[in-house]
C-alpha cells in the first residue's frame, strides 16, 4: 500500500491531534522535527490555527523585512500516512487549504510517533542553509486566501498553552473543526 510523506506546521505538530484526526494511534507513523524554508505562517482569523503561504506572497504582510527564522515554518515531517489518514487529513484541513508538494528539511532523525517527545522549548537557531541537510520532498497544506490571514505569526507555544485543549481529549467532542472528520470515520466503522 503507497504510504505519504507530510510537513505539519500548526494544530497536527501535536501528537494527540494528529491521533484524534486519523482516528488510530499512529503507530505506523515516524516523526522529526523538520523546516520549511521561505514560507510564513501566519494566524488565521477568528481561529486557534495557523496558515502558512510563500514568502513571495506573504510579504505585503509584513511592515519591514522580517528575519530568517519569521520567513521558515519549522514543523514537524510526519511518514507512513495510508490513503485513509490523507482522506481524512484533507477532510480535516477543509477547502481552506490545498495540499502541495515542498521541499522541507528533516531536523534530526525519524522516530516512531509512540517515541516522540513534543518539545515547547526555544528550538536552536536554524544552520545556515548550506549546511541543511538534503531536503525531502513531501506534501503540506498551504493556505488559500491571504485575506483570510493576520499579520501575527503563529506560536506553536501559544497554541499549546492556550487551545491544544479544545482539540483533543473531551475538549475536542464539541470542536467543530472535527464535525466531517468524526462522520467519516463513523460511516467508515459501520
Amino acid at each position: 500500500m503507497p504510504q505519504k510523506s507530510a510537513f505539519f506546521y500548526g494544530t497536527l505538530m501535536h501528537p494527540k491531534i494528529l491521533k484524534r484526526v486519523i482516528g488510530n494511534d499512529g503507530s505506523h507513523l515516524h516523526i522529526c522535527p523538520a523546516v520549511l524554508l521561505k514560507f510564513t505562517r501566519h494566524k488565521v482569523k477568528f481561529a486557534d490555527y495557523p496558515g502558512i503561504i510563500p514568502y513571495s506572497e506573504g510579504q505585503a504582510l509584513f511592515d519591514s523585512e522580517p528575519d530568517r527564522d519569521a520567513c521558515s515554518v519549522r514543523g514537524t515531517m510526519v511518514t507512513g500516512l495510508t490513503k485513509s489518514d490523507i482522506a481524512l487529513l484533507d477532510i480535516f484541513e477543509g477547502s481552506e487549504y490545498t495540499r502541495d508538494k515542498v521541499p522541507v528539511y528533516p531536523l534530526s532523525d525519524l522516530v516512531n510517533l509512540a517515541d516522540y517527545t513534543m518539545s515547547t522549548a526555544t528550538p536552536a537557531p536554524l544552520p545556515p542553509d548550506e549546511e541543511l541537510p538534503e531536503p525531502v520532498r513531501v506534501e503540506t497544506y498551504v493556505y488559500g486566501d491571504i485575506s483570510g490571514l493576520m499579520r501575527d505569526i503563529w506560536s506553536f507555544d501559544d497554541f499549546v498553552e492556550k487551545n491544544a485543549w479544545k482539540w483533543y481529549g473531551s475538549g475536542s467532542r464539541t470542536n467543530p473543526d472535527y464535525t466531517e472528520v468524526d462522520r467519516r470515520q463513523a460511516a467508515e466503522s459501520q
